[in-house]
Formats: structure tokens, sequence, C-alpha cells
């Protein structure tokens, strides 16, 4: 268990991918702390896992300084930061409102600055440095209509991924970046056999695919791995569509 004794902060991790990535961290013995806004959802998550929760508005740098002192001081140390907190409106340019941009840009975006920028301040007093995952979308490299201000957020985590990573490399802290693509986080009994199918793996994708790349990409003996963006879409992005 590689990951005993390591203290691991995943933003957004009361629901959906963020909880499968809480689960995986916590089966392998870390010390996990959940960074979510959503209260409710947070306590019943840490409460299942037995790990910490903190509420934290992660694009709140008052909230997010304050949640890295906080982990810091209890558990000694910063090890793995997992970004995965995000929100999505998918509505016409013409409706999308500058407020609307903004809070999604800053919820996704900035909220990633934020916490590299603050737990990396701690990681590089580990001999060994630490790991950042940074959670994009393949939204990042291609779109459907009314997606603007969620694909400029994803494109944002990808550049900014390989800049921290060569920025925080002489602090022996790695980045890294997951893009995936259909992950079903509610209902995957429902989906229909058209929408396996359309997926070159015959699937649609599960959290625990996000969850299983998180810990080999902030697995110690991958240390040679960073400022790197892994696309996990069943193939989707390497599928050419034509209509018929």
């Amino acid at each position: 268990m590689v990951f005993a004794g390591k203290t691991v902060i995943i933003t957004g991790g009361a629901q959906g991918i963020g909880k499968a990535i809480v689960s995986a961290y916590a089966k392998e013995g870390a010390t996990v702390v959940i960074a979510d806004v959503n209260e409710q959802k947070g306590k019943e998550t840490a409460e299942e896992y037995g790990v910490m929760f903190i509420k934290t508005d992660v694009k709140n740098h008052k909230d997010v300084i304050k949640l890295i002192e906080t982990v810091k001081h209890t558990t000694g140390r910063i090890d793995i930061v997992i970004n995965n907190a995000g929100v999505s409106r998918f509505k016409s340019l013409y409706e999308l409102t500058v407020e609307e941009w903004d809070d999604i840009l800053q919820t996704n975006l900035r909220s990633v600055f934020l916490f590299a920028k603050e737990s990396a301040k701690y990681m590089r007093e580990n001999e060994r440095g630490g790991s950042i995952i940074n959670i994009a979308s393949t939204r990042a490299f291609m779109s459907e209509k009314d997606s603007e201000a969620y694909a400029a957020s994803k494109g944002g985590i990808v550049a900014l991924t390989h800049a921290l990573a060569i920025s925080l490399g002489e602090d022996k802290i790695r980045v890294n970046c997951i893009s995936p693509g259909w992950i079903e986080t509610n209902n995957y009994e429902l989906l229909t056999e058209r929408d396996h199918l359309q997926h070159p793996a015959k699937r649609v994708g599960k959290p625990d695919d996000i969850a299983r790349a998180c810990l080999f990409l902030t697995h110690p003996d991958n240390d040679f791995i960073t400022g790197e963006n892994i696309i996990i879409d069943g193939g989707m992005t390497k599928k050419m569509i034509y209509e018929e």
C-alpha cells in the first residue's frame, strides 16, 4: 500500500467522479480529505469512507488557504492534490451571462491554480515532492454547441497543467491531467446498447475508470510522467464520424 501515510486532497469529492477517487485512495490506506461546497453530500461521503471533509468554496482564495493550512496542521503533510471540482452550464452563447461565464471559469480553472499554488508550498517540503492531478475533459479538444464556457475552462486546465509541470518540476512536484469522455455517474444501468456500442471500447465509462488512472499517475514509481494529459474516453476522440 504505497499510499499509506500519504495525504490526498480531492476537490469536488462529495459525489460523482470525485467520490470514486475518494474511495480508491481510502482503500489504499491514504489519509483523504474532501474539499467540497456541498456540506450534506460531503459529510455523507466522508462518513461512508472514513475520511475527512472540509467545506470549501474552491474558487475562494481564503477558503483554499484555510483548507490547505488545516490539512497541513492536522496531518503533517500534503502529498497529492486531485483538482476534480467543476460546474457546467450548456446554454446558447446569446443567453449565457457574463456572470455565468465567470462562475464556470473561476470554479473550474481558477480553483486549479489556487490549489496548485497553495499546496505546492508544502509539497516541496517532502523528500519526494508531490503530485497534482487536474481533471479536464475531452471537451477541451472537441465540442457540441452551447458549451463555450465549459470548453474554455477545460482547455485552460490542460494548458495550465503543462505550465505547472515545468514550473514545479524543480521542487519534485509532478503535474498531470486527465480528460474524461462520457463517464456515467448516476444511472449506468439505464444506458442503452447504442450508448455503449458507439464507443470503440464498447461501453460507456465509469467513475472508477478515472480513479484508477489517478492512482497510476500518482504512484511514486511513475515519477517520469509529468506535464501529460491522458484522454480516457473509450476511444471516442479517435473515431471518425460521418453523417450517412
